[in-house]
């Protein structure tokens, strides 16, 4: 098993980038699809970017595609969200998860593994 660990969040103005870190532990790491989770006060918790076990593909919700990149690194057992353009509407925990042998998907519910959530806050 893993347990993912986020870190990088913080306060930004908005249109500032921000790039948030997941590392896992464990040495299977390359064996789980890996995704990024946002959750806003008050709303429910939504789908942000996910990535296959080798980097090859990614996958991104309408309202983050063309601002946020997401990419890994195996060697390091570490995934990124790099977020450019911020605005006050993706405040947010932000959650990183693993999916053992999952092909990228924006569905919670196949992850099996969650890190505790980095607050990500966006002044206007």
């Amino acid at each position: 098993q893993v347990q993912p660990v986020e870190s990088g969040g913080g306060l930004v103005q908005a249109g500032g980038s921000l790039r948030l870190s997941c590392t896992a532990s464990g040495r299977t790491f390359s064996n789980y699809a890996m995704g990024w989770f946002r959750q806003a006060p008050g709303k429910e918790r939504e789908f942000v970017a996910t990535i296959t076990t080798n980097g090859d593909s990614t996958y991104y919700a309408d309202s983050v595609k063309g601002r946020f990149t997401m990419s890994r690194d195996n060697a390091k057992n570490t995934v990124y969200l790099q977020m450019n353009s911020l605005k006050p509407e993706d405040t947010a925990i932000y959650y990183c998860a693993a999916d053992l042998w999952g092909g990228g998907t924006p569905d919670s519910a196949f992850y099996d593994y969650w890190g505790q959530g980095t607050q990500v806050t966006v002044s206007s």
